[in-house]
């Protein structure tokens, strides 16, 4: 799923379950020595990094769309802060073994698709993708992060660190409903369906990609989501994304 700016700080206000334990030092390197298990936080990693890299490049598009100079350096600082994350992950994969380029050459395809389906038409449509789908992708990956080994959870989590920009997107959106009520409309439709597309891709790349499909069922020395417990992980980021809608004044 595609990765780029945490928009999300402030949206998250319902009480989240125990996370699982993940391995603790003695496990991690039991959890490292499965081939599978290592295979999956490179394929995670590498997806991850290349989310980021698209959306440097997406966001640097977009800002060619702003209408105000300020507005412009908001973007510029939005995609800086995306390249930055690249470099920590490309750093874990190597740690892993593996060659960060190469890894990221499978997500190359699914991730293009994701952002040509839902190629912003105008400003607000950007900014909503910037809020919406990035928070998406960002929570999906946090979720994730609690069923990895210490030392990829915290490069993961670092990851999705940052400066918050939540405020200046809400803030354009709102006024741009208020001068026009029909934008509304417009963009919650294109909320929608930017979750819908998430998902899509989300789904196609898990299919394609075996290590990452065991990575949530676990393994003998790591815990798994099951049936009940993988539907609370669609439930709570369904929530999300609906409180995202609602910060901006739209509905989900």
């Amino acid at each position: 799923m595609p990765e780029t700016a945490d928009l999300s700080a402030g949206s998250e206000g319902a009480a989240e379950p125990p996370a699982p334990d993940a391995p603790d030092a003695a496990g991690e390197s039991s959890a490292l020595a499965e081939p599978a298990y290592r295979q999956a936080v490179v394929d995670l990693l590498a997806v991850i990094a290349y989310g980021e890299i698209t959306a440097f490049e997406r966001l640097v598009e977009d800002a060619r769309l702003a209408p105000t100079l300020a507005d412009t350096v908001e973007l510029a600082t939005m995609a800086c802060v995306e390249f930055d994350r690249v470099h920590g992950l490309h750093g874990r994969i190597r740690e892993l073994g593996g060659d960060p380029f190469a890894a990221m050459e499978p997500f190359k395809e699914s991730i293009a698709t994701f952002h040509a389906h839902t190629a912003p038409a105008d400003w607000y449509e950007g900014l909503v993708k910037a809020y919406v789908g990035d928070g998406l992708a960002s929570d999906f990956h946090r979720e994730i992060a609690a069923y990895l080994d210490p030392a990829t959870r915290d490069v993961v989590v670092a990851t999705l660190e940052g400066t918050d920009h939540s405020q200046f997107v809400v803030d354009r959106v709102r006024a741009g409903i208020a001068e026009d009520p029909r934008l509304g409309g417009r963009l919650a439709l294109w909320g929608r369906r930017l979750m819908g597309e998430a998902l899509i891709q989300a789904q196609r790349v898990a299919a394609d990609r075996d290590a990452l499909t065991a990575l949530l069922t676990g393994g003998v020395d790591r815990p798994g989501l099951d049936l009940v417990a993988l539907g609370r992980m669609f439930t709570r980021l369904t929530e999300r994304h609906a409180a995202r809608m609602a910060d901006l004044g739209l509905e989900a």
